[in-house]
């Protein structure tokens, strides 16, 4: 039984995948609707930072934390080297928490 549900969602997920590139030529969306989707994109990408970012488990994370995504955030906005940014924000985070600031 275990064995025939993992091969359902191995093929279902697969199926799923390959669906792009298939049906992009015959499927055609509105401007106004691929403008929602793409807004609907980022909503979801700023929520999950934002959850991510705030919350440890089920509770707060503390203000480090947060501090530390917002600086990497402004330096990503700014087109900073990738590495920049992970360094900048996890010295922030750590740099408030030896501080004492949790």
């Amino acid at each position: 039984m275990t064995i025939v549900t993992v091969l359902a969602v191995a093929v279902g997920t697969y199926a799923f995948r390959v669906a792009g590139p298939l049906l992009r030529d015959r499927i055609e969306l509105s401007e106004r609707l691929r403008d929602l989707l793409s807004t609907a994109a980022l909503v979801l990408l700023v929520a999950l930072v934002a959850t991510a970012s705030v919350m440890a488990g089920r509770q707060f994370a503390g203000v480090a934390l947060p501090a530390g995504v917002l600086v990497g955030g402004v330096l990503a906005w700014r087109k900073a080297p990738f590495i920049v940014v992970v360094v900048a924000a996890a010295a922030c985070t750590a740099g408030l928490r030896l501080l004492g600031v949790d």
